[in-house]
């Protein structure tokens, strides 16, 4: 199974806005997030990942065909390789329980050195589960999780520092 995970352009913003909505949709089961008179979910932040630094849209396939996509998000940069996030992190349905979510993720956190904060949502169990194991897999269990006012859900912070 060939995975890539490629740089969305300005022309893919259709496209993400579209996994987008399939990712609300999921999403929507744990948050509550209603569907506006449109019938769409929408995302604020989409635009910004076009016009703002430290904000990298990526697209997943598999075998070619469109799986998903990450968007990863530098929350600073106080250091040389500041502190990033995954801001949102989506496979289709098709494509998971392959391992593929999983490969995914080492790659986008070799892409990105310096400091990991992954937040998950109370709610979200599934999301919680398979964060926790993928960076502890992907750390050697050399990861924390943390809570903060603010956010209502676990927070897994590591460092990957230097190019595996």
């Amino acid at each position: 199974m060939d995975i890539e995970i490629q740089a969305a352009s300005n022309d893919d913003k259709p496209v993400l806005r579209h996994l987008l909505e399939l990712c609300q949709h999921d999403y929507s089961e744990y948050n509550g997030d209603e569907v506006n008179e449109h019938g769409l979910f929408g995302y604020r932040y989409l635009d910004h990942y076009w016009s703002e630094q430290g904000r990298y849209p990526l697209l997943i396939r598999v075998s070619g065909r469109l799986a998903g996509f990450v968007l990863v998000r530098r929350l600073d940069s106080s250091d040389a390789n500041g502190t990033h996030s995954v801001a949102e992190f989506f496979i289709l349905r098709k494509y998971r329980r392959q391992g593929i979510g999983q490969a995914v993720a080492q790659r986008v956190f070799d892409r990105f050195p310096g400091t990991w904060r992954v937040h998950q949502e109370a709610s979200n169990l599934p999301a919680q589960a398979f964060w926790r194991t993928v960076i502890s897999r992907y750390t050697g269990g050399k990861f924390r999780e943390v809570r903060e006012a603010g956010w209502n859900g676990p927070i897994q912070e590591f460092s990957r520092e230097s190019s595996p």
